[in-house]
């Protein structure tokens, strides 16, 4: 296993989403395989950045490599990994990974995949532990519409293994 060089989460949220699918990620010592995630930038109208900075999406601005965590609905944490330009505000949300021993159902989803994980707020501006273990994903990523949001629904920013 290899770890993945601070340049790689240093470009475009758009371009890491992607190249993350099959990358495997490490968080309080469970490995789990990357499978499906979203790229947001700050000329998103459904990104946390789109309005500017604020104290909840701070972490989102840079640097990156780091985790953006933070809480929806009130009950579910959603792990994000910072991406592009200090000060630029995109992310790469993730969505599904798989987990040894793990039933895919209960890491598929965004709120699902941190409650395995035991991922909180407080893992939000950690360093993130990316690693890239040679293994080539098995089939071309599905690319479409991001889910779950009302804004800028349509744009093709969804990748998945299927």
């Amino acid at each position: 296993m290899q770890r993945l060089p601070p340049t790689f989460a240093e470009r475009d949220a758009v371009a890491v989403a992607p190249d993350l699918l099959d990358k495997l990620i490490v968080v309080h010592g469970v490995v789990a395989r990357v499978s499906e995630v979203e790229a947001y930038t700050a000329d998103d109208p459904a990104s946390h950045s789109f309005n500017g900075r604020t104290a909840r999406n701070a972490t989102m601005f840079g640097p990156a490599g780091h985790w953006y965590v933070y809480l929806i609905y009130g009950m579910h944490h959603c792990l994000n990994l910072v991406t592009g330009p200090d000060g630029d505000g995109q992310a790469v949300l993730v969505r599904a990974v798989e987990v040894p021993g793990v039933a895919p159902a209960l890491t598929r989803g965004p709120g699902r995949l941190t409650k395995v994980l035991g991922i909180d707020r407080t893992l939000d501006g950690a360093v993130a532990e990316l690693f890239d273990d040679g293994t080539p994903p098995p089939v071309a990523p599905r690319i479409g519409p991001r889910v779950g949001i009302s804004k800028a629904a349509d744009w093709p920013r969804r990748w998945r293994l299927p």
